[in-house]
């Protein structure tokens, strides 16, 4: 049977992270970034925040995740203070792949398709 709770919260942390990264984080290093989805665990008591970045830059890449976790505690009291949960969950962000992984895939298919072409 499908948790319906956890995919409510998912979405709320969501949402609520995405406005707090643009309202209330005042890091350079993260700005640009877009939350892509989160997963929590069955007992709510940790979430994994998945973003994207506009840069594939290594150095880029590895700021971004530097200031992310450095804001951490101010995201995890925002939500606190946000969401009506009896403990907030643990906070860890990971660097969504898909998005590059879906731009390479294009890239591929395009060079086909040019190949065919001539």
């Amino acid at each position: 049977m499908p948790n319906y709770r956890v995919g409510r919260v998912s979405q709320e942390i969501q949402k609520e992270v995405t406005d707090i990264l643009r309202k209330r984080v005042r890091d350079p290093r993260v700005e640009g970034v877009t939350v892509t989805g989160v997963d929590v665990t069955g007992d709510l008591q940790q979430a994994t925040i998945y973003y994207s970045t506009l840069s594939d830059d290594k150095a880029s890449v590895k700021q971004t995740q530097t200031g992310l976790e450095k804001a951490t505690g101010l995201i995890r009291k925002e939500l606190g203070s946000r969401l009506s949960l009896y403990k907030t969950p643990e906070l860890t962000f990971a660097r969504d792949e898909s998005v590059a992984y879906g731009s390479k895939i294009d890239q591929l298919l395009n060079k086909i398709k040019e190949e065919q072409d001539e």
